[in-house]
């Protein structure tokens, strides 16, 4: 594959040696490949800065919820809304870490991303708390983008390797035999 086809986000893409070029993350760029450039103190960063943005959440969620106890709209409607957000606050734990560790399925892209983006806008909290729990073990997605590299780095070896070699002094079967019979 040329350049002008491969996807931009395809580890397929020309590196700086001909193969294969690492996919960047988020707030890491490709220092997860060596483990250079401030990596750890990038993932320090994220893993605050992610924690820092879940409470800050969790506030603006208390002063909503001290809003409806000030309206008085009973106590029905503040268990519904706690609730609702510690389940949307779930599914968006999981369905954030599931995106660390796996791509989503082409046909399950478009319709589940749609009816996603709410949940993942509600349960925010619950996002953010797994991209502070995965960057405590790694740069968030980096073993996802690790696998595809080393699949895409062992594909293009074995494409160069097929391509060693004279292509013109191959000989066919033909010739073998024609070459045992002058001896």
């Amino acid at each position: 594959m040329s350049d002008a086809q491969t996807p931009a986000g395809s580890p397929e893409r020309g590196g700086p040696d001909g193969g294969p070029a690492p996919e960047e993350i988020r707030f890491f760029g490709t220092t997860w490949v060596h483990h250079d450039g401030g990596y750890a103190l990038r993932r320090a960063g994220v893993a605050a800065g992610s924690l820092a943005l879940a409470a800050a959440g969790a506030v603006v969620l208390r002063f909503a919820f001290q809003g409806l106890e000030i309206a008085a709209v009973g106590p029905f409607v503040g268990i519904l809304v706690v609730a609702g957000f510690a389940i949307c606050s779930a599914l968006a734990f999981r369905r954030t870490w599931d995106g660390f560790v796996r791509r989503p399925d082409a046909a399950a892209r478009g319709a589940a991303a749609s009816s996603g983006q709410s949940l993942m806008l509600i349960g925010f909290i619950g996002s953010l708390l797994a991209y502070f729990c995965r960057s405590l073990l790694e740069a968030p997605g980096e073993k996802l983008h690790r696998a595809e590299y080393t699949a895409a780095r062992e594909r293009h070896a074995r494409r160069r390797g097929a391509r060693t070699g004279n292509p013109a002094a191959k000989s066919t079967p033909a010739a073998k035999k024609k070459s045992g019979r002058r001896r």
